[in-house]
């Protein structure tokens, strides 16, 4: 199954997390909700365009290389869906032109792996900021 709702999910959720790594959603999907935010997890990020056709989120995190399609085309299908929502880029193995590239685009943030995640904790909460104008749960660890 491509998606993961580990347990049903009493709000709407705020994070939309896409990485072909299934452990990786895992792991972002339990800490953010140790915070208070939910999260919806894909590998797949076809998958994941389909969902952002029925729900809207706040914040998506991609990874960058992912089969069938990069972290730059979500970036921009999101755009096309959601002008609000916020984008953060993941990536393992990304040239300096990539993320030139993925900031003049407007991605929020661009993450390169291995980062801490306090790093990316601290992403979402801006990004969150940015959206809503106020300090959301993330903020506070």
């Amino acid at each position: 199954m491509d998606t993961d709702r580990s347990a049903q999910l009493e709000a709407p959720p705020q994070l939309l997390i896409i990485d072909d790594e299934p452990i990786i959603g895992k792991r972002l999907q339990h800490a953010f909700g140790k915070v208070g935010l939910n999260a919806l997890i894909f590998t797949s990020p076809q998958a994941a365009m389909k969902a952002m056709n029925k729900e809207s989120f706040n914040v998506v995190i991609t990874d960058f290389r992912m089969k069938g399609m990069d972290g730059l085309e979500v970036f921009r299908q999101v755009k096309q869906l959601n002008q609000k929502t916020k984008v953060i880029i993941i990536s393992g193995s990304a040239s300096p032109e990539t993320v030139d590239t993925a900031f003049q685009e407007g991605v929020f943030d661009f993450l390169v792996k291995p980062f801490r995640l306090d790093e990316l904790k601290s992403s979402v909460s801006r990004a969150m900021e940015e959206i809503s104008g106020e300090t959301p749960p993330a903020a506070s660890t």
